[in-house]
């Protein structure tokens, strides 16, 4: 939650720690969110400067997760094609072995219908597949995604999904690693 206005400041800031820190020996790592563009408006992405960050930081963790997330509406929280658009504009700004790729490990339950303002509880990938099993859920596969969903009914009848992580969906991030020479993954 840099402001938008302190952009030049928050670059300012990270050559001012690389400057310090490098001759000391010490490794500066960054962690920004995942923009698809320069301009891309919001928030959580106007002050964050990828080449500034590619310039001065020796790693840049791209938060590439997050977008099915607590008080939003269900979906995959690091869909693949999503994940992809981010590293492809990074890797115009950033030199990829700086790059550092999150990986989420966990997912979100919602219960359906969707409300807009209702929170999704947090779920390890462990409990969601420990709840399937307990709940006799089918596990699908999205392939657009390259994540597992399933769906179950709580003790009170209500109908729920979650979308979590699994190695299916691992895997396919390790994948863009590859394909892009990343730095590695976070």
């Amino acid at each position: 939650y840099v402001y938008p206005m302190d952009r030049a400041l928050y670059n300012r800031f990270l050559k001012r720690m690389a400057d310090t820190l490098h001759p000391l020996g010490y490794t500066l790592t960054t962690a920004l969110a995942p923009k698809v563009r320069y301009n891309q408006p919001g928030i959580l992405y106007e002050a964050h400067d990828y080449y500034a960050h590619g310039k001065y930081a020796d790693h840049v963790i791209l938060m590439t997760y997050e977008w099915g997330y607590r008080y939003g509406p269900p979906m995959a929280v690091a869909p693949i094609n999503q994940v992809e658009r981010v590293l492809n504009y990074a890797l115009t700004v950033i030199p990829s072995e700086k790059i550092l790729m999150g990986i989420p490990n966990y997912g979100y339950d919602w219960t359906l219908p969707y409300q807009e303002g209702t929170a999704a509880n947090s779920i390890s990938n462990t409990q969601a597949l420990e709840l399937a099993i307990q709940k006799g859920a089918e596990i699908q596969f999205d392939s657009v995604s390259q994540s597992p969903y399933f769906y179950y009914k709580d003790n009170d009848q209500n109908l729920h999904v979650v979308w979590f992580e699994d190695a299916r969906s691992i895997q396919a991030k390790l994948n863009l690693v590859d394909k892009y020479k990343l730095g590695g993954i976070s």
